[in-house]
């Protein structure tokens, strides 16, 4: 199924979160909300690199352990992991683990405190791409969501130039999609409306 679902509840979604209530609720109040907070838009990144080869709801139901194990994704500590919390995070069962992706964090951590100290800041690197504002599109189907852009391409040359770890053009297209830089929403699922709400008018 590639279009948009009506549920129970008389509203259409995009047929991806199905009927799982911890999957709904990402959807309906996270996915395609524009996100403009730097340590947040980290936050997204890291744990969509950790979702690279494995489905999105495996890692929505470990959010907390991450949240738990990565010191609340604060950057600032991450970055300064010792060798010992990076074997401590290879055996915790609560994440995945990845030794690439754990030391990826840290490396991203790192980087973005460089563009922090340094500039233009994450968040403004991000969205100035945009001009601040999200892209709306107007899928009518999941067939036609492409997997990457030319955007993500250049985003993700910008963010890998810098030293960011796991961030190829699929992976940053996808972190586009849930930080809401791009409104994918499909046009009849509810939420597609009410994300172009949100943008921020100048």
């Amino acid at each position: 199924m590639s279009s948009a679902v009506l549920h129970p509840d008389k509203l259409h979604r995009c047929p991806w979160p199905k009927e799982d209530p911890l999957y709904v609720a990402y959807h309906d109040e996270e996915w395609g909300v524009p996100e403009y907070d730097d340590r947040a838009l980290y936050e997204k990144l890291v744990l969509d690199g950790f979702q690279a080869g494995l489905s999105w709801i495996t890692i929505l139901r470990k959010r907390e352990n991450f949240r738990r194990a990565f010191n609340g994704f604060d950057p600032e500590k991450i970055a300064r992991y010792p060798k010992r919390k990076i074997e401590s995070l290879m055996n915790d069962v609560g994440i995945v683990r990845n030794r690439a992706k754990i030391e990826g964090a840290v490396l991203s951590a790192r980087s973005w405190l460089d563009v922090m100290e340094k500039g233009p800041g994450f968040s403004r690197l991000l969205w100035d791409y945009l001009d601040g504002r999200p892209k709306t599109n107007r899928f009518r189907s999941t067939k036609e969501v492409p997997a990457e852009t030319d955007l993500s391409r250049k985003i993700s040359k910008e963010l890998a130039t810098r030293g960011f770890k796991f961030v190829g053009p699929t992976i940053v297209y996808a972190f586009m999609q849930a930080v809401g830089m791009v409104n994918d929403h499909l046009i009849k699922c509810h939420r597609h409306a009410e994300c172009i709400k949100l943008v921020r008018h100048k």
